[in-house]
């Protein structure tokens, strides 16, 4: 099997991540906040290294660390507590995930917020003077910016988005799924309220851990409520952090295996992952251009991208060509990859692309039996 789907989950892992989340599970599978006999409170030990590796890889040291058991649930706690502050006009990129655009459908359905759109150019370029201009029109309250597409992996510039989003007063929120990890961003900056990280992709860990990194100014009202370990008298979910917004059980496994690979990635360095990404999404684009039957969505030269390539294939559905690759043991991701709006700012909706995404750990293996997968499919076209 070629594996070319690391947007939906980065695969292989690094090696360290399965040994260490079988070791310390065995070992050490206690809860966090549950008790003090040993094995919780190694578990707790645990817990506290690797929100401090996450605030270290992120140069963020001021900013909480707050656990959930995906990217999903991290980004409807903090929009929907920003709509129950009193948000009500947000913006949003051309490429947010469901994930977003489903928590601010629903509660525009229900007249309670305006969503606006991003002024983005043909040339995939984020326009400032025209951001300016819509945030002038409408000043806005909250802003959520995907740092890199699902879709085509184009990087956004979070850094300008958020700088000029602060002068209007807006909350701020940059959904680092693709990136966080890979791409390296100074999350402690002022104007980065919140940051949602995918333990699975791009930080190279396993499947149920997730979170975010929150400014100690922003007062967010908790969504969900449960046990937390203590102060269980009170009915009320605690004021502390993380405890306010971390109830039940917290996956110990999961935290193990993230802290295993932040420790990996901190000894192989970001800039070198992104490096390599960059380097085998290039060979990724060169492989497909030789194939007339496929033409690549979204790539400009000049623009930033992290390791996903979208492309379409003459005279095929893209789930059609979906199961095309999968018979050939390629695992690739065809349709509108949860994303719709940002196919319908692509031109690819309803039925979406072929979604091609490599790692810095994609082998040559996989390159070769890609190569292979589309000799195949062209000679039967």
């Amino acid at each position: 099997m070629a594996y070319f789907d690391n947007a939906a989950t980065t695969y292989p892992k690094p090696d360290p991540v399965y040994s260490f989340m079988d070791s310390f599970y065995r070992n050490h599978g206690g809860s966090v906040g549950r008790g003090d006999y040993a094995l919780a409170t190694t578990a707790k030990g645990l817990v506290d290294e690797t929100r401090n590796l996450i605030q270290e890889l992120m140069h963020c040291p001021a900013k909480q660390v707050i656990f959930t058991p995906t990217a999903t649930i991290a980004l409807n706690m903090i929009i929907q507590g920003a709509i129950v502050s009193g948000a009500r006009s947000v913006y949003i990129s051309p490429f947010e995930h469901n994930a977003v655009t489903r928590v601010l459908h629903h509660f525009e359905q229900l007249g309670q917020i305006t969503v606006t759109e991003l002024a983005v150019s043909e040339s995939l370029e984020y326009d400032m003077v025209r951001i300016r201009y819509q945030f002038d029109v409408i000043r806005p309250n909250l802003v959520i910016v995907s740092h890199a597409s699902n879709v085509i992996g184009l990087v956004a510039p979070v850094e300008d988005i958020f700088g000029l989003s602060k002068e209007y007063g807006a909350v701020t929120l940059v959904d680092m799924a693709q990136t966080a990890g890979l791409v390296d961003s100074n999350v402690g900056l002022e104007t980065v309220d919140y940051a949602v990280f995918a333990g699975h992709k791009t930080l190279l860990g396993p499947t149920g851990i997730s979170g975010f990194l929150m400014s100690p100014t922003v007062n967010l009202p908790p969504i969900l409520y449960g046990g937390t370990g203590f102060d269980s008298a009170n009915q009320n979910m605690p004021d502390s952090l993380p405890e306010k917004y971390e109830m039940g059980t917290l996956n110990i496994a999961g935290v193990a295996g993230l802290n295993a690979s932040l420790r990996w990635i901190k000894g192989q360095t970001i800039e070198r992952l992104y490096k390599e990404e960059t380097i085998k999404r290039q060979r990724l684009l060169e492989l497909l251009s030789d194939y007339d039957f496929l033409t690549v969505v979204g790539n400009v030269d000049g623009r930033k991208y992290v390791g996903i390539v979208s492309c379409l294939i003459d005279g095929l559905s893209s789930d059609s060509a979906g199961s095309i690759f999968a018979e050939r043991g390629i695992s690739v991701r065809a349709g509108l990859q949860c994303a719709p709006k940002a196919h319908k700012f692509l031109g690819t909706y309803p039925a979406g692309t072929v979604r091609l995404s490599v790692s810095a750990l994609t082998g040559d293996k996989d390159f070769d039996e890609l190569k292979d997968a589309l000799d195949d499919i062209e000679a039967e076209m």
